[in-house]
């Protein structure tokens, strides 16, 4: 790798700008120099993962600012994978093309095994705690449990259109699928069973699981974004945005899921309180300088020291501050 492809772009804060009034990124730092197909950070914010457009899969030590890992699928030429995701504990990653994916170990950067798919593509992909389980979702309708340690694989059959999103608990025994059949589905993987079903007007294009088993996050491609009870599957707030529909490109609870952090397609971040469904504050992340349209999809967003951490397909890792109005840990 030359050093231009690893090169750090870091931009001193600047609070608003003249002409729009947005605020800007306390920091940016470049993790992809062309830009990527998608990355993810991990929960406590101290990693990043990366699948860029040139470069292959890169995992990034955010304390350290430093390059980490370069990872590759087998006979992977052009770099064909779409899917990044840490697990809840970030002990491994696990990545995905459409027919296949690959679990690596964070501590040690080896590949513990590589799975092909011989079924139809994969539409979203998930792995637990210790990197035991993986669970994926189908453009067919069907979602695959697997334990990677005993082979036991679990079909579940309760959709009926593709899965567009999938989420697991970070022990591996309760997942969430939503797709194009209007419902999220919220089941025990041990038996399959259905726990709480969640109908939506139109296609669910998200999930998200609360860490701390309190909540479900739920939004459909139009109006609806709701949250839910997961002891009781009751609604407890729905997300209040004047938009005439709000898509998301990325979600997650944060503060033991006292708030929720979200990205959209449209460079948009921002923060809501998970009991109101009023949003707290947004940013825009920034779009790579000669982009056209001047846009970028947020793929991931943390709250860690403070701090709200993001990753977009502009290949910037950037940091935001916190307006003072809002409490945290």
């Amino acid at each position: 790798m030359t050093k231009g492809a690893i090169f750090l772009s870091v931009i001193s804060a600047v609070l608003l700008t003249a002409c729009s009034g947005e605020q800007l990124s306390a920091t940016k730092i470049e993790h992809a120099a062309e830009g990527a197909y998608d990355a993810d950070i991990s929960t406590d914010g101290h990693y990043s993962v990366i699948s860029s457009i040139h470069h292959g899969i890169s995992l990034w030590d955010n304390k350290k600012n430093a390059l980490k890992y370069q990872w590759s699928h087998q006979n992977d030429t052009q770099n064909g994978v779409f899917l990044t995701k840490f697990s809840d504990d970030a002990s491994h990653v696990v990545t995905a093309s459409s027919d296949e994916f690959v679990v690596w170990d964070v501590a040690t950067g080896e590949a513990k095994g590589y799975y092909k798919i011989p079924e139809s593509n994969i539409r979203d992909i998930v792995i637990s705690a210790q990197g035991r389980y993986v669970l994926y979702g189908l453009a067919t309708g069907k979602a695959v449990h697997i334990d990677l340690e005993t082979g036991r694989r679990i079909e579940f059959l309760g959709h009926t259109e593709k899965i567009n999103a999938v989420d697991m608990s970070a022990n591996g025994h309760y997942a969430l699928t939503g797709g194009n059949d209007y419902t999220a589905y919220f089941w025990d993987t041990r038996t399959a069973q259905v726990l709480h079903r969640f109908s939506h007007p139109s296609r669910v294009t998200m999930v998200k699981l609360e860490r701390e088993g309190k909540y479900i996050f739920t939004a459909d491609n139009q109006k609806q974004a709701n949250i839910w009870s997961m002891q009781t599957g009751q609604p407890v707030s729905r997300l209040k945005f004047i938009a005439r529909q709000e898509i998301f490109s990325t979600v997650r609870f944060v503060e033991q899921g006292k708030y929720l952090l979200t990205g959209s397609p449209a460079r948009m971040l921002a923060l809501w309180d998970s009991q109101t469904g009023q949003q707290l504050q947004k940013w825009h992340v920034s779009p790579r300088k000669n982009s056209r349209p001047k846009s970028a999809v947020v793929y991931s967003a943390t709250l860690a020291d403070g701090q709200i951490l993001s990753e977009s397909s502009a290949g910037f890792f950037e940091t935001w501050t916190l307006d003072k109005s809002v409490p945290h840990e």
